[in-house]
């Protein structure tokens, strides 16, 4: 049984790797900050199926320990400040850990076993003001945001182990990718947890920043799908990861609030002061690379992906609110 450790196992991409490891015969180390509250935070589906461990991303030492004791053959890391209105705060903090601490993983990888195989997700923001649309995994990087620069950090030194160490270190450059496990933090989420809200007369507006802003969103499930087989293949190599296709949040609103039998022109405000700081320049990945290299494909289309965040936030709040009623009382 082949041993993966998954850092950021409870947020939405660790979580849906952990499902396909599980489904392939791994098994599944989750390394967390905390593993009494991280059990809470697992879904139900790997509660009593993945293995949890104390890890600290700026603790070198500690990432030796859980290497040697557990040998994993394969690491993927999700743990990283997080993107969207996040990208400019706390800038030291958000280099130490999605920038340096990927320096640290990669140096116990050296140090315990350099065959462990290594994927850092990674970020279409390392593209920031973009020369070039859509970008390839040759396409002159430009960081724009603490963030950007701190995933471009960790790319670089990616390729300097893989070349100068011969660790096997893959950077998967991910653009935008969704799911009914995306936090609603995140633009896509809001829309579709208020779409729903307004439909069961919870909140009568959605109030958001550009609705012409243009991304390159696909679905999480298929996403991990593709860093799974990166590090399947003879040769460690980075792959940029999305769709290809670019849609406004315009249309996601369109589609979202269609799926409910509303017309979101009715209930969408513009509001000024939730337009980000800078807007990022269009952003759409080619995929060309991993078609041809790892007979990846994303396979969940757009519109499929908005419908299905929209039915789980429609379920999720409908059982929230019959709950409330129970015990209020009124059912």
């Amino acid at each position: 049984m082949p041993v993966a450790l998954v850092t950021g196992i409870t947020g939405q991409d660790g979580s849906y790797l952990a499902e396909l490891l599980l489904m392939k015969g791994y098994r599944v180390i989750g390394a967390v900050r905390d593993t009494g509250n991280a059990k809470d935070l697992l879904t139900s589906s790997l509660k009593n199926s993945v293995e949890l461990i104390a890890w600290d991303m700026l603790d070198q030492h500690r990432m030796v320990e859980v290497l040697t004791e557990y040998r994993p053959a394969e690491i993927y890391n999700f743990a990283a400040y997080s993107s969207g209105v996040g990208m400019f705060d706390d800038p030291i903090g958000m280099c130490e850990v999605n920038g340096l601490a990927v320096t640290r993983i990669l140096e116990a990888i050296r140090k315990v076993n350099a065959n462990i195989r290594f994927c850092q997700a990674s970020s279409r923001e390392v593209f920031g003001e973009a020369i070039e649309s859509p970008q390839t995994e040759s396409t002159p990087t430009n960081p724009r945001s603490p963030y950007g620069a701190a995933k471009l950090y960790a790319d670089s030194m990616i390729r300097v182990y893989r070349q100068h160490y011969g660790v096997f270190a893959c950077s998967a450059v991910l653009y935008n990718h969704e799911s009914p496990r995306r936090g609603l933090e995140f633009v896509t989420r809001k829309i579709t947890h208020e779409a729903a809200k307004i439909k069961l007369g919870l909140v009568k507006k959605l109030y958001l920043g550009n609705i012409d802003a243009k991304r390159d969103w696909g679905y999480a499930g298929d996403y991990v799908q593709a860093m799974w087989l990166m590090l399947q293949q003879e040769q460690a190599d980075d792959y940029v990861i999305a769709t290809g296709k670019a849609h406004s949040v315009r249309e996601l609103c369109e589609v979202a609030f269609s799926r409910l039998g509303l017309d979101y022109r009715n209930y969408v405000v513009e509001d000024a002061a939730a337009f980000r700081p800078v807007e990022p320049a269009l952003l759409v990945g080619c995929v060309d690379k991993a078609k041809s290299k790892l007979a990846w494909n994303s396979e969940v289309g757009f519109k499929e992906l908005v419908y299905m965040m929209v039915d789980a936030d429609l379920c999720l709040l409908s059982d929230k609110n019959l709950k409330g009623n129970k015990v209020n009382g009124d059912v």
